[in-house]
């Protein structure tokens, strides 16, 4: 296990962050507009959303830069803003942990939140000759770089369909000398146990650890009962740490609007599961807010206590 990584979880599992683009259009993001690009006009709600969570007791939490790789930021005319649009919003997450109460000694098991920079896909597929392995290593080696000059504790390779794309991420990611978390996400098959490309819990383990991921995991694609059976094929697999992140139960549309039904409580019901089953980052993606880390945390804390 990587050193690093390995001192954090000393204390056990970490809590993680929730959703970022609903609690982004919460407070104003428009839809179809791109959220990475608010780093840039409307930092302050940017912070702000990071600030939430780390104040519901997220001890990692992440960076708006999810979609920051030249191909998603040239669709919206901001393919020349890469290194500026990342570095923004590493110091913006940087600033709400640094403001997190706890001890100033910035280790997380004292308190502080530690900062996992996101890179996503390209949106650009691999198989289907739309890009070379060549363009999607540069797209991502570009952006690790940018994220990596903020100086964040880490970088999050996430929601991850192939795992081609993926394993050119991990790689790139690990030029930066900074501890690499990689997921993928599993939506697809009777199951639910594939990727969009057909691939396994087994398959995925396999290829990001000889890519060089030191941490692995799943988010997104399912709601939270899903993530239980997966966690526990991953860990059978590996003894590298796991990162989880689930939706808040399955979507459905109400007056033209997503809405998820699974309550808070619900949801960190079924986390501790995922600890017992051997998550050990733990947090939650579309759906969730900081008052589904709340629950977490509290579970978490009568957990450390007994």
């Amino acid at each position: 296990m990587n050193t690093t990584i390995q001192t954090w979880l000393a204390a056990g599992p970490l809590l993680t962050d929730g959703g970022w683009g609903t609690q982004l259009q919460l407070r104003g993001l428009a839809v179809g507009k791109h959220p990475d690009y608010w780093n840039l006009t409307n930092p302050e709600k940017v912070q702000e959303v990071a600030r939430a969570y780390v104040d519901a007791g997220s001890r990692v939490i992440l960076t708006n830069t999810f979609g920051s790789n030249r191909f998603i930021l040239g669709r919206h005319g901001f393919d020349d803003k890469v290194a500026e649009i990342n570095a923004e919003g590493v110091r913006l997450s940087r600033n709400a942990a640094r403001n997190a109460v706890g001890s100033a000694t910035g280790n997380a098991v004292d308190g502080i939140a530690k900062v996992f920079a996101s890179i996503g896909p390209t949106g650009v597929v691999l198989m289907m000759g739309q890009v070379s392995e060549e363009q999607l290593y540069s797209a991502f080696h570009e952006q690790a770089t940018a994220l990596a000059q903020a100086q964040p504790d880490a970088l999050v390779v996430e929601t991850m369909s192939d795992l081609a794309e993926a394993v050119i991420a991990v790689r790139a990611a690990k030029t930066t000398g900074l501890p690499v978390v990689a997921c993928v996400v599993f939506d697809s098959g009777k199951n639910k146990d594939r990727t969009m490309m057909g691939q396994t819990p087994e398959q995925a383990v396999e290829m990001l650890t000889e890519a060089g991921a030191d941490v692995l995991g799943s988010n997104c694609g399912q709601g939270i009962d899903g993530f239980i059976p997966l966690c526990r094929r991953m860990r059978a697999a590996t003894t590298l740490p796991l990162w989880m992140k689930a939706n808040a139960g399955l979507p459905r549309m109400v007056d033209g609007k997503t809405v998820y039904d699974q309550s808070p409580d619900e949801f960190a019901e079924k986390a501790m599961q995922l600890i017992e089953v051997g998550a050990d980052f733990i947090g939650g993606c579309c759906g969730t807010s900081p008052e589904f880390i709340a629950a977490v945390k509290k579970r978490l804390t009568a957990r450390s206590e007994k």
